[in-house]
Order: C-alpha cells, then sequence, then structure tokens
C-alpha cells in the first residue's frame, strides 16, 4: 500500500484489538444465549475469522502475496530491547500474566468465572449472572487475541493468511498441561505460565534435536490428548 499516509501506531494496534473483541464478544453472546457448545461456536466463528482474513489479502494490490516492510516503530514492539537486554515483547507478555492474574484472583469477576466454569447451574442459582460472565469472558479473550496477532506481525515484521494456523492446538495443550480442566473452573495464571514453558520446551528441543516437523505434529498431537485424558482421569478420582 504505497500511498497509504503515515499513521500513528495505536491505529493498527487498536484496530487489531477491537476488531477481535467483536469476534470475543459474538462469540459470548451466542454461548450465552442460545447455549451452543463453546467448542463449535468458536470453532466456527474462527473459520469466518480466517474466510475474512483470505478476502481480504485477496484484494488488490496485494493479491494473497504476503505483507512485508512493517515500520520499525511496530517490529520494536515484537523484537526490540529496552535497557539493551530486556526483549520488549516480554515486558508485555508479564504485564498482560500479570492483569489477567489480578482480574481471577481479586475481583469479584474473576471468582464469578470460576463459580461458572465449575457449575454454571449452581453459579446461577447462587445469585451469579452467568451470562454476563460468560460474554465477558470471551470478548476479554478476544482482545487478547488481538494483542497476541498485532505482536505476531511486530515479531516477524509481516503477514500473511496463514498466521497463526493451528496455534489454537499448542494453546490447549499448554493450558492443559499447566493444570487447567477441561472440564472448567479448575486453573491458575502461574500454572498456565509453566504450562506454556513446558510446551516450548517441547516445541523447540524437537526443533533443534532434528525431529522431522511432520513428526512433531503427531508427538503434540498424542501430548494433547494424553493431557486431556489425565486431566478427566484426575476429575473421576476427585469425584
Amino acid at each position: 500500500y504505497p500511498d497509504m499516509p503515515d499513521i500513528p501506531i495505536i491505529v493498527p494496534f487498536l484496530a487489531a484489538v477491537l476488531v477481535c473483541g467483536v469476534f470475543g464478544l459474538a462469540n459470548g453472546i451466542i454461548i450465552a444465549k442460545f447455549s451452543i457448545p463453546p467448542f463449535i461456536v468458536t470453532l466456527g466463528t474462527q473459520v469466518i475469522a480466517w474466510g475474512v482474513n483470505l478476502l481480504y489479502f485477496d484484494l488488490p494490490p496485494n493479491s494473497s502475496q504476503p505483507i512485508g516492510g512493517v515500520k520499525s516503530s511496530i517490529t520494536f514492539m515484537g523484537s526490540g530491547l529496552v535497557f539493551g537486554k530486556i526483549p520488549v515483547i516480554i515486558l508485555i507478555a508479564l504485564a498482560v500474566t500479570v492483569l489477567v492474574w489480578f482480574i481471577l484472583k481479586k475481583l469479584r469477576f474473576g471468582r464469578n468465572v470460576y463459580a461458572v466454569g465449575g457449575n454454571a447451574e449452581a453459579a446461577n442459582v447462587s445469585g451469579i449472572k452467568v451470562a454476563s460472565t460468560l460474554v465477558g469472558v470471551y470478548a476479554i479473550a478476544g482482545l487478547l487475541y488481538g494483542l497476541a496477532g498485532f505482536l505476531e506481525c511486530a515479531r516477524t515484521g509481516g503477514a500473511t493468511s496463514a498466521y497463526g494456523l493451528n496455534y489454537e492446538f499448542d494453546a490447549i495443550a499448554s493450558c492443559v498441561v499447566g493444570g487447567v480442566s477441561n472440564t472448567g473452573g479448575i486453573g491458575t495464571v502461574p500454572g498456565m505460565i509453566v504450562g506454556v514453558m513446558i510446551f516450548g520446551i517441547i516445541n523447540y528441543g524437537l526443533t533443534f534435536i532434528g525431529v522431522n516437523p511432520y513428526w512433531q505434529q503427531i508427538i503434540k498431537g498424542v501430548i494433547i490428548i494424553a493431557a486431556v485424558g489425565f486431566d478427566i482421569r484426575k476429575n473421576l478420582r476427585r469425584k
């Protein structure tokens, strides 16, 4: 887009975050109002978002080609350093981690999230607004997806229509490995961080020792199934 004027970095940042926030809000409303299983709703909106993204990338003058030449003020957020040593993206990740921990641990909304995740009917009987809680959770998730997408663009210095493809499986595996229950209501932010680190080490470790990328996908699938299986057995023993 050679004729696009120079605009402040806050504009594309807000655009990415708000667009994804709208998708998250739509997820929450559909799930809360129509009681459709969350996995089906989020899978459906994911496919819709991907289709919209493909249509956008196919517009001239891009015509489905990867987008490069991202300005340095954006790439700094993904690959820049402060004080010459600390990656900016790590500081952003820490800030988001603290924010989410504060919401879940210190706010009534966070306690409601655990209650609704554990047993929505019991939460409703106890006076918790289940629908509002669900909409809030998915809206916040959408905003964070937008932030993650923006940082991925900043980290790599470009974008393609395939960005983020299959990332959801890594996210699911990381959370389950970190102690998040597949049935809901159980999980901590520190546990999720540990799960992300463990799964990241597995990913980089497999690449480091030269495991074929196709085999890596198989191993990831086995890890996801095993992690969910252990979680289900743990919950059965608890009951």
